[in-house]
């Protein structure tokens, strides 16, 4: 059975950094792999994806300040965020892209205030 555990999330002031880890069972990681997020009283969205070769791609709102990386050797996908935004406030979730449903995990929260 698939399990995707997120972590790494925290309260930090805004321009701080946080690194996420997703740590997955399974060869799931031979997909494209995706970060998400959803903030209060919004829909859930994609923030960034990388597929098997490493290729990447960006939400707009993201673009230059979080990176998305993968270590297959570890079953772990990392999302390295930088000059962080009150907006960027969120449960921040892994998954498949497209995400799967029932691959779904708890999130981590992060929070950026002053």
């Amino acid at each position: 059975q698939v399990h995707l555990a997120e972590s790494g999330g925290g309260l930090v002031q805004p321009g701080g950094s946080l690194r996420l880890s997703c740590a997955a069972t399974g060869r799931i990681l031979i997909n494209t792999m995706g970060w998400y997020r959803q903030a209060p009283g919004k829909e859930r969205e994609l923030v960034a994806a990388i597929t098997s070769i490493g290729t990447t791609n960006y939400a707009d709102s993201v673009k230059g300040r979080f990176t998305i990386s993968r270590d297959n050797g570890k079953n772990t996908v990392y999302l390295q965020m930088n000059s962080l935004k009150p907006e960027d406030t969120a449960v921040y979730y892994c998954n498949l892209y497209p995400a799967r449903y029932d691959y779904w995990g708890q999130g981590t929260q992060v929070t950026v205030s002053s």
